[in-house]
Parts: C-alpha cells; structure tokens; sequence
C-alpha cells in the first residue's frame, strides 16, 4: 500500500510526461565528483504556480537543468497540487529522498515545515530550502536572499523612468519575505525624489489564496493603479506578475520584472518592450550552487544569503530600450555601487 501510495503521489503532483527523459537513470557519479558522489541526482519541488511562472519558479528550473547538464547527473522535479495540505509536501519531499535524489531541495518558504520534518529522517542526504532560513540541521542549506537590494535598483530605475511622478508596486502575498521587495523598491524611489507617490498593493492575505499563481488577480490591480496614474509598476507577484506585465504592455506603460530576467522570458515577449528591467534574484544560482557542492563531496550547509556583492542579486538590463536611458542607467549603477560600498544600507521592512 505504501508503494501503491508513493506511486500515486507522483502522478498527483504532477510530474511531467519528461519525467523519464530528466531522469536519465544516469548513476550520479557527474564528472566532478571524482567518483563520490552516488546520489540519483536533484530533486526539485516547485512553489505555488510551478514551472512556467517565468520567475520564481523558473529560476530554479534553469539552475536544475544547468547543475544537471554540468555535472552529468539525473534529476526530477515535481509540482505542487491544487489546494495541497502540508501533509502532501512532506510526502514530497520524503519521496524524492527516498528515492535517492541528492540534494533535495524545496522551492520556496512554504517547503520549511516538510524540510525540517524530513531532513531528520535521512540525515546522509542534503537538504535546501530558498527563501527561508528557520530549517536549522546539520544537512540543510538556507538560501536566502537580500531581495530588498535588487527592489532599490528597481525603485531607483522607476523613479528616473516616470514621467507623472508616480510609480506602483504589486506584491503577491501580504507576507514578509514580499515586504522586502517593497521596502527596497519604496526606498529606492525615495532616494531619487520623496515626493513621487507610490501605489501598493497585495494581492492576496494567504499564499493558497492565490496571491502567486493568477495572472488575472495581477490584472486587475495593475489596472487599477495605471487608472489611479501611475506610470511603472513593478511587482513581486511570480505567476500572477504576467497579469501586471500584460496590463501595463497593453496600455504601454512601464513594468517591472522580478526573479527571472522577464525581458527573456517567451510567454511575455508579445509585451517585452514595456519590461524596463527586472530586479534579479538568482534562485537559479543558489539551486546550482548546492548541487556542486553535493556532487564534489562538500555540501552546503546552514545559512547562504546571497547579495548584490555575491552576483547573486541585480537589475537585468536586457531590453535594449532601458540602456538607451542613459541617466536611468547611471542611476541604478550608482546604486549599486553604493550599496555594495556600503554607502547604503537597504532596509528590509516597510
């Protein structure tokens, strides 16, 4: 029953039909690892939306798929279920333990009770977690970022960008980890001139609400602040940030990216000329990271914050629109240079 169990578990979360591709039944022993590392490779849960947000989630996929690729090991990731009890993310991650896939790792702050429940179980196996940092074990690696950083570049590109003095900001979930987006963002408007007005707006109280994962909810508000007069919005939102893009693409205005490089993303490229830039945060980075160094024999562990003086953190400059802005440009270089100098202290609450 219990194999019967797993199995069904699987289907339910949604494996892709490529599953058997991405498992690829290599023995794990990547070329750089020197033969040590027999792992079945990564295992990967996504967060609320999944593969496909063109953000969050998708930043994670691309550092799997790159640990994959050069490390030469297997790998599987798995999506969440519709309306999933935290029950169904412990048996999650302890299938992908079980199985052998090493490290395992949770996309998202949500992931921290499954984590710290199952790490115990399998204490050879290595464990990360992105976006929270409460999982203390010996075999689980935090990674964590100042994302309030890469929301003062944000903020300061807005504040150079506007023409009507007045900017918005969209946040998925009414929930720490997204005030540190507005606190970086609202900060770095400030830097530039007080008296610009900034909209704000959560989409929703709760993650299961849906405040990450509909388009149509990031829609509606960014109407409703492009209606009130602002004229860049950037959002903090995953899936539901496509909805804030399309509405400011459609009545072309300013929008601003977060996580993944949203110019580059396909399912947006229809309204990319209006994706001023995107505050980066290198989910991708973090997962590649932590595979290395399971593979090499040395892995991460407790606490890894990323920042802007890691790379890990930054402002995608990739439409060509935005470098031709010549004193925005030099504005969010300025930044920059000023926080990883510690001319700046970003704060990381509004």
């Amino acid at each position: 029953m219990a194999v019967a169990a797993l199995a069904l578990l699987a289907t339910a979360c949604g494996e892709t039909s490529s599953d058997a591709a991405k498992d690829d039944g290599k023995d794990g022993k990547g070329s750089g690892s020197s033969g040590s590392y027999d792992g079945k490779g990564i295992g990967l849960a996504y967060d609320i939306g999944g593969q496909g947000d063109q953000s969050f989630n998708d930043a994670a996929h691309a550092g799997y798929e790159r640990a994959r690729k050069d490390f030469g090991i297997g790998g599987v990731d798995m999506e969440p279920g519709d309306g999933e009890s935290s029950a169904d993310k412990v048996q999650r991650i302890e299938q992908l333990a079980r199985q052998g896939y090493d490290p395992v790792i949770g996309v998202g702050f949500i992931y921290a009770p499954a984590i710290q429940e199952v790490a115990k179980k399998f204490p050879d196996t290595t464990f990360g977690i992105v976006d929270d940092n409460t999982v203390k074990a010996g075999n689980v690696a935090d990674l964590v970022f100042h994302e309030e950083q890469g929301s003062y570049l944000a903020g300061v590109a807005a504040a150079k960008a506007t023409k009507a003095d007045h900017v918005g900001f969209i946040g998925g979930v009414d929930i720490p980890i997204i005030h540190k987006f507005e606190a970086g963002f609202v900060q770095g408007v400030k830097s530039v001139d007080p008296k610009i007005k900034i909209e704000k707006r959560y989409l929703t109280e709760k993650p299961e609400e849906g405040g990450f994962a509909s388009p149509d909810k990031g829609q509606d508000a960014a109407s409703g602040q492009l209606e009130a007069g602002a004229d860049v919005l950037y959002h903090a939102a995953g899936l539901s940030g496509q909805g804030v893009i399309q509405e400011a693409g459609s009545q072309r205005k300013w929008a601003i990216g977060v996580d993944s490089d949203q110019y580059k993303q396909k399912a947006l490229a229809k309204y990319r000329k209006y994706i001023l830039g995107s505050a980066l945060k290198d989910v991708g980075g973090a997962v590649y990271d932590l595979a290395g160094s399971v593979v090499k024999g040395k892995p991460m562990t407790g606490t890894q914050r990323y920042d802007l003086r890691s790379g890990r953190v930054g402002f995608a400059d990739s439409n060509p629109a935005y470098r031709d802005m010549k004193e925005v440009v030099a504005a969010v270089e300025q930044a920059k240079r000023d926080i990883v100098d510690g001319k700046v202290e970003v704060s990381a609450r509004p």
